[in-house]
Parts: structure tokens; sequence; C-alpha cells
């Protein structure tokens, strides 16, 4: 009997191969057993897995969704009336547009950052000149979000 340990799209897998005669392998990923049939050996692919209990929950299949990603501007001059990201995440909500007149503490966006939403508040009083970011992009953390005169 060997045991690997893999750890696929962030995800670990236990692999424990329990036998192997011919061109089948018997083999458990996570506790769950699997018959795994190999074809010939001079083509060395898999042909099929077949599971031995209907009821065994199937891997996740990952999101492939992209966005894009704000990060740091290239210069090295920032912008002080400019609100950066604290984390880095996902922008949820803009609730203000250019020109809105803000106060200071006021929510200007929400960021989704470790499965938290975290409201992104005004610094200063002022209106806002620039929006830096989109609804669903992802940001760096630092990243400039908006600017505020």
């Amino acid at each position: 009997m060997k045991e690997f340990n893999y750890k696929i799209n962030g995800t670990p897998y236990r692999v424990t191969v329990n036998k192997i005669e011919n061109d089948v392998v018997e083999l458990e990923v996570n506790g769950t057993p699997y018959v795994v049939e190999m074809e010939s050996k001079s083509k060395k692919t898999l042909a099929g897995v077949k599971r031995p209990n209907s009821e065994a929950a199937s891997a996740p299949t990952p999101k492939t969704v992209q966005t894009p990603v704000v990060s740091r501007p290239a210069d090295d001059k920032k912008n002080n009336s400019a609100i950066q990201s604290p984390l880095p995440g996902v922008i949820l909500d803009i609730r203000c547009k250019e020109g809105d007149v803000v106060k200071k503490g006021q929510t200007l966006m929400v960021l989704e950052a470790m499965k938290m939403e975290n409201n992104i508040l005004a610094n200063m009083d002022g209106k806002i000149s620039k929006i830096l970011v989109h609804k669903g992009d992802s940001v760096l953390e630092g990243a400039e979000l908006v600017v505020i005169e």
C-alpha cells in the first residue's frame, strides 16, 4: 500500500493505492474508493475511472472567472487624496459616483476580502473627482480606488 499527498487548486488530496493487478488499480482518494482501469502499457494513459459507490461526492469544479486586477500605480508619487484598498479583494458595490459630495466616514464602496465585506469609507469631506475601479474588479492591497478633492 502506497500513500501520496497532493494539493490541486489549493485543495489537499490523500491518495492511497491499495492494489495493482494488470491494468486495474484500486485506490482511495480522501477515503473514497475508486477502481481505475488503465489502457495498455504502451499508451500510458487512463482509460476510465469507475466509482463503486454512487453516493460519493465528486470533487468541486474550480471557477474560471477572469476579472481585471487593479494594482498600485506605476509611478512613485502617490495622490494624497486617493482612498487605497486596505486588503486584496473584489469590489462588490460602488456607492458613489464622480461629482458626488461626500462627508468623512461615508461608505464609498464595499470590498470583499477573505470572504468578508469591508466598507471603504471617505477619509475626508470633499467631492469625488475620479473613481478608479469598477464593480467586480479584483484589487491588490494599496491600490487606489477613488480620488477625493
